[in-house]
């Protein structure tokens, strides 16, 4: 084996060996697996996860169930992928692993590679876990019991994969770039995800013989929106049909079952899924000429981290608190959580005060939604800083230390998520109190679920992105953390999920701390 393949297998052998050792790769493993389950509905289901035109679907063989996997993947995966394989990058730069590394023959490019590769491998071995679910699920709802491998794989292959190694080059990018590497990358890959859902999407055209938009969207529904209301079959010629993927609600209506058992690949759907596979793997590469002025940005992280603002009129905020041992301890939990805040948080915070003042109710929700995300580090973040800073040695030989540190930072945590949202409690109790209320459990609820995640996993993206999808869905509608549109609902809903919260970090805390002792 030659230099550049040998040095590519070992870095990629080792980072899925440590991936493999991680309890975070095995639970979203099952999380997706189960979450596939959940797509290929029965036929007497009073929903669908996947139609075409007016509920229409294809009867459960082994071509329709590859779709359906391919696109469920494609977009979920993309957004759940790129959380789950981040940080290989960001952990060789700050274990010094990457000096060691560079201190060989092994090439910048060889580097990178290995590890957009280590990440496609997590995503393939996932969709083989979903393709497995998909093929019990035909054998199980047997609509069309022929199973045919290569039907099922050719829309994993040509739509997914595409898709997931652009996702794989944005995660290393992300790693690389130093103001990317934290919360602020998760918050920024989480609007790009949802700015790509829509790229070239607009561009589809149900009538008859139009040709295909190059080079479609990256997660491929462009082009299975074409090739499907194409070939579908006649039952509603001449109809303009759509594809719809996600959960629709039949409202008692039957679905329409439709035998659809192969998907022919035409020369322009093959150009443009190998358009985006290109940009992957280019956009890779294209990172090796500033690989070691990202490198040496992480030597400096740290000290940076650790300065910040003076912020002088904290210290006389705080100065009441000096004068008992836990008040004293929360006052140093408070400078160490705001004066690293970089002067575009206090500004974005601003916004957010003010439009929780002077916004109709719409934007009142939207600006309390962003408040919290904007402060997601500090929830999902504050339970392994010891871990972070390798100070647990220190910290827990004092005396009680355990019991009062978690209580001074679940204090923080829900007084942070109070203070950022405080025009609008403040508002909402003057003109519509249950509102108000629930905007306050609400609060709670963020930092205790944010602690909780935090201490559980001692990593911080899998609060940070249920935060986000929570805080998506309740700026469209839902009413996850909108207190406004159904104030009573939402406070009943985290009410009830308080104590589990509770429980979730008190258990994960100590289980961590032991852990460490």
């Amino acid at each position: 084996m030659s230099g550049l393949p040998r040095a590519i297998g070992a870095i990629l052998q080792a980072d899925l060996r440590q991936r493999l050792r991680s309890p975070r790769f095995w639970i979203v493993l099952v999380a997706l697996g189960a979450a596939m389950w959940w797509c290929f509905p029965a036929a007497n289901a009073d929903f669908l996860t996947m139609s075409v035109g007016d509920g229409m679907r294809g009867r459960y063989s082994s071509a329709w169930i590859g779709m359906v996997v391919a696109l469920m993947y494609s977009s979920l995966l993309s957004l759940a992928g790129f959380y789950l394989v981040r940080g290989t990058v960001v952990r060789d730069l700050e274990t010094r692993a990457w000096q060691l590394l560079v201190a060989t023959t092994m090439r910048r490019s060889a580097y990178l590679l290995a590890k957009w590769l280590s990440h496609l491998a997590v995503f393939v071995a996932l969709l083989a876990v979903g393709l497995g679910v998909g093929l019990v699920a035909q054998l199980v709802r047997a609509e069309d019991l022929r199973i045919d491998v290569i039907e099922l794989a050719k829309p994993v292959v040509f739509l997914t994969l595409p898709s997931l190694a652009l996702t794989a080059a944005l995660a290393v990018w992300f790693d690389l770039v130093p103001w990317l590497r934290r919360s602020l990358g998760n918050i920024a890959f989480f609007v790009l995800w949802l700015a790509l859902l829509g790229v070239g999407v607009s561009q589809a055209e149900q009538a008859p013989g139009a040709a295909l938009p190059w080079p479609g969207d990256p997660h491929g529904l462009l082009v299975a929106e074409y090739d499907l209301s194409r070939a579908w079959p006649s039952i509603d010629a001449g109809k303009e049909l759509g594809l719809s993927v996600g959960k629709q609600m039949l409202e008692g209506k039957a679905p329409v079952l439709l035998t659809w058992n192969a998907w022919p690949l035409t020369c322009a759907m093959l150009q443009a899924r190998a358009t985006w596979l290109l940009l992957g793997f280019v956009l890779v590469l294209s990172a090796t000429p500033l690989l070691d002025r990202f490198a040496a940005n992480a030597a400096v992280r740290a000290v940076a981290d650790n300065g910040g603002a003076r912020l002088r009129w904290l210290d006389a905020l705080l100065a009441p608190l000096q004068r008992s041992a836990f008040g004293a301890l929360i006052a140093a939990e408070v400078r160490l959580v705001l004066r690293p805040r970089r002067w575009w948080w206090w500004l974005a915070m601003f916004a957010a005060f003010a439009t929780q003042v002077f916004a109709p109710e719409k934007g009142l929700v939207f600006a309390m939604v962003a408040a919290w995300v904007l402060s997601m580090d500090v929830y999902s973040r504050l339970a392994f800083r010891e871990r972070d800073t390798n100070t647990a040695a220190l910290v827990f030989t004092a005396a009680g230390m355990r019991g009062r540190l978690l209580a001074a930072r679940t204090t923080i945590c829900v007084g942070l998520a109070w203070c950022v949202v405080a025009p609008a409690i403040v508002r909402l109790l003057a003109t519509h109190p249950a509102a108000g209320i629930a905007a306050i459990v609400a609060g709670a609820s963020v930092a205790l679920w944010g602690l909780g995640f935090g201490a559980l996993f001692r990593n911080a993206r899998p609060y940070e992105i249920v935060l986000l999808m929570a805080g998506y869905v309740s700026v469209q509608g839902a009413l996850v953390l909108d207190v406004v549109s159904a104030p009573m609902t939402t406070l009943a809903w985290h009410a009830a999920l308080l104590p589990a919260a509770l429980a979730l970090l008190v258990g994960a805390w100590w289980h961590t701390v032991t852990a460490r002792a």
